[in-house]
């Protein structure tokens, strides 16, 4: 492990605010946030929608066992791919597991990429209608016969705020403000508005890793997806293909990289076109995460690639800490 220069003797836990830990997609969030906790007396929230599923443990990047015994996750590996999870269900269980861990005399550290959960549990969340099965299935049927650009096309007539933040190839996201609408003829934009599950009590400390060039994340990200389908990626897609209660409308099929092996699997496309789709999807991904990061008010970002990213991490929690004493 990296030698740190900085000296933590006399940390006060119950002084230093909760720890978001944020970034894009292979930017290496998790080693530094194990690296921490062997420094810190913190404990590891998942912020990351697709670690939570069972059974999807190489195409999420879900640490091994060795690296969970070292280091203890919580909210990951535990529920199955054919049920859905919300943000507001996440804000629940972060904020129980957030209490359990200052129980402990111990600082929340929470990590991930998904950017909703964290503004979920930061700005808290508006009343929204319940999901609606059938009018999901409509939407699908129109993505189906014209594609998610006309899909975009329709949500951007009744809801052009959401619209606008939402990506034309976002399809999770465009399904559920298009629902919102059709369900409550309301758009999402406005009932964003009303303040229905509170932001929680809980000081928060957004840090941001990543490199400062795009080349780099972009080089990471290929030669992680090409790793993980080395080490089995298409088997394990393939063991949840053979299931036959799964489909491309769950939010567990449509993580990045399953959705692509999925559709090789039903024969879409080519095993190299898969390789290229998948790369290209986590790419966008990606991008999208830049995106929410760099509208972030009060985040403190470091460059992955720096050889003292971890000092000035500590350095920076260190600091949160002191200021909260006076």
């Amino acid at each position: 492990m990296p030698v740190t220069k900085i000296d933590l003797a006399g940390f006060q836990p119950e002084n230093c605010p909760a720890i978001c830990l944020m970034g894009p997609t292979a930017s290496g969030k998790t080693a530094l946030a194990i690296e921490l906790v062997q420094r810190l007396p913190m404990e590891i929230i998942n912020v990351d929608s697709a670690q939570i599923f069972r059974d999807m443990d190489i195409g999420t990047g879900k640490p091994d066992a060795a690296t969970l015994a070292l280091a203890p996750h919580r909210l990951i590996d535990f529920l199955d791919p054919a049920q859905s999870y919300s943000a507001a269900q996440f804000c629940i269980d972060a904020r129980r597991e957030m209490q359990d861990i200052r129980q402990q005399g111990k600082v929340p550290l929470l990590v991930g990429g998904t950017m909703l959960y964290f503004k979920a549990l930061r700005d808290g969340l508006a009343d929204m209608p319940a999901a609606d099965q059938a009018v999901r299935d409509e939407i699908i049927r129109i993505a189906d016969a014209e594609g998610w650009p006309a899909v975009h096309q329709r949500l951007a007539e009744v809801d052009p705020h959401s619209a606008q933040r939402i990506h034309p190839n976002d399809p999770q996201r465009l399904q559920r403000a298009l629902e919102v609408f059709m369900v409550s003829g309301r758009p999402m934009s406005e009932l964003h508005e009303q303040q229905a599950s509170p932001a929680t009590s809980e000081p928060l400390l957004f840090l941001s890793i990543q490199p400062s060039q795009r080349s780099v994340l972009h080089m990471k990200i290929e030669r992680r997806f090409l790793q993980m389908v080395a080490d089995g990626l298409v088997a394990e897609v393939e063991r949840l293909y053979r299931r036959g209660d799964l489909d491309t409308t769950m939010p567990s099929v449509r993580c990045v990289g399953y959705r692509q092996v999925w559709q090789y699997l039903d024969g879409e496309f080519s095993y190299d076109e898969m390789l290229e789709r998948g790369i290209i999807a986590t790419r966008q991904l990606a991008k999208r995460q830049v995106t929410w990061l760099r509208g972030w008010a009060d985040l403190t970002d470091f460059d992955s690639e720096s050889s003292d990213v971890l000092d000035k991490v500590l350095k920076t929690i260190q600091a949160a800490s002191i200021s909260s004493l006076r």
